[in-house]
């Protein structure tokens, strides 16, 4: 298995296009019952590649990540090439911006002193999406991308 596999909540929420993926195997909903009672190692092993196809999917289309933790945002667009971060820190050890009160203080004083921004660009290693998987473990959200094309925009006007 490349990736994770599903929860159970994705899987039943998937499981139209799960069925989908059994009758491209020719298995019916009563082998599939058979196969699950009598081999589960194999049910286990077709979870386990339906999984994998989803992600491959998902991952195929990220192009925004974020990883927001109480004093720092990494905000990732993912090219077709290349990783590109941008990386804010808050230096006010009293502002915690996962909170509401924490993001609007940074609101009014992302240009202040307390506030650094770093910019970085990196390569993919042979494996783009399983990059982009490794990203979402450490807690990456995959989002549409405003906060990254608000703060590329500032910082090419600063």
């Amino acid at each position: 298995m490349k990736y994770t596999r599903l929860t159970k909540e994705q899987l039943e929420e998937l499981h139209p296009e799960f069925i989908n993926f059994l009758a491209t195997q020719s298995i019916t909903s009563d082998e599939w019952s058979k196969i699950k009672t009598e081999t589960p190692r194999v049910a286990e092993d077709e979870l386990d590649v339906f999984s994998d196809l989803i992600w491959e999917g998902v991952l195929s289309k990220v192009a925004y990540l974020e990883n927001i933790s109480a004093q720092q945002m990494n905000l990732f667009f993912l090219t077709d090439k290349e990783m590109k971060l941008i990386a804010v820190k808050v230096m006010n050890p009293k502002i915690d911006l996962t909170t509401k009160v924490g993001f609007n203080w940074f609101k009014k004083n992302w240009q202040s002193d307390f506030v650094e921004y770093l910019t970085a660009s990196k390569a993919y290693t042979e494996d783009k999406n399983l990059d982009k998987f490794k990203l979402i473990q450490q807690g990456g959200i995959i989002t549409k991308g405003e906060l990254y094309r608000w703060f590329e925009k500032m910082i090419e006007v600063s």
